[in-house]
């Protein structure tokens, strides 16, 4: 079996390349092999790699930025997965796909399902709502998995952003309004993996679709903060602001050029049943990363 892999270097990427490595021949990509804004590029890399599936964790994820580059982002997020899956699809090769809770306006009162209507607020979420769509249009051959929040080890990311102010400033602000779960690229690499050897295993039967993927539990990006802070400071490292001085503060004390949803909570039953798998708390996966990166701090 071979496995092609885009966004290699990013922080899902970097997690993929452990996770899929033992299933078969991985072919490991990043922007410098193949720029997915690049639709010849695209084609290129896929039929010159002949893979059996397809993993592609490769984005456009400047969620402000894009607001200012909607060419780009629409480039990478919507054509790039439609080639992807086009060509794919010529080759006979699975596909999968990863998405966002963007893809949703924030206002329902609960979790959201895969079936709830998408209504983007931004030019990222509709740039990947876009390329579900053309992505499931042009291969059945998909599964698309919608996440949020994600963190990892590897890359910049909310949690190593905290540590860092915590350790410069007597203070720290963060919005307390907007809920959803901190997911790890570790299990997302992990999940992946396991949804690899599944369908190889079933490829007739396998459940293609879209699905909902994030870490159990829920939190706001305050509550968040506090809990990254103060798993620092129980781990020795020396910061300036304690847990219980991080002040909540609403969404619109903090402008943003792209507008975020306020509950990305996703539900996962359809993803759990199916697969007949369990998706850990979130603090234990943020717990295990925060371990790594305070070990090389």
């Amino acid at each position: 079996m071979r496995i092609l892999l885009t966004g290699c270097h990013g922080q899902v990427g970097f997690e993929l390349q452990r996770a899929l490595a033992p299933l078969g021949e991985l072919v490991a990509v990043d922007h410098a092999d193949c720029n997915l804004a690049d639709p010849e590029a695209i084609r290129h890399l896929i039929r010159a790699a002949r893979p059996n599936i397809i993993v592609n964790p490769a984005a456009y994820t400047a969620v402000d930025k894009a607001e200012a580059e909607s060419d780009l982002a629409f480039a990478v997020n919507a054509v790039g997965p439609a080639i992807l899956g086009e060509e794919g699809a010529r080759a006979g090769a699975f596909i999968i796909h990863y998405s966002t809770d963007y893809v949703f306006d924030g206002t329902k009162q609960r979790a959201y399902v895969e079936e709830d209507a998408t209504n983007p607020q931004s030019v990222y979420g509709q740039s990947k709502c876009d390329g579900e769509l053309a992505l499931a249009l042009v291969n059945p051959r998909h599964l698309i998995l919608r996440t949020s929040w994600v963190v990892g080890a590897h890359g910049g990311n909310f949690a190593r952003t905290m540590l860092k102010l915590a350790a410069e400033r007597d203070s720290l602000s963060v919005v307390a309004d907007q809920w959803g779960a901190p997911t790890s690229a570790a299990l997302l690499a992990d999940v992946t993996a396991h949804l690899v050897r599944q369908q190889q295993r079933s490829p007739e039967s396998f459940p293609c679709g879209t699905y909902h993927c994030v870490a159990g539990g829920e939190t706001n990006w305050c509550e968040y903060a506090r809990h990254v802070v103060g798993a620092a400071i129980k781990a020795g490292k020396p910061l300036k602001v304690m847990p219980d001085k991080i002040r909540s503060i609403a969404t619109a004390d903090y402008p943003t050029p792209a507008k975020r949803p306020a509950n990305s909570r996703l539900d996962t039953m359809k993803f759990r049943t199916t697969f007949g798998l369990e998706l850990p708390h979130w603090q234990r996966g943020i717990d295990h990363i925060l371990q790594q990166i305070l070990s090389t701090s």
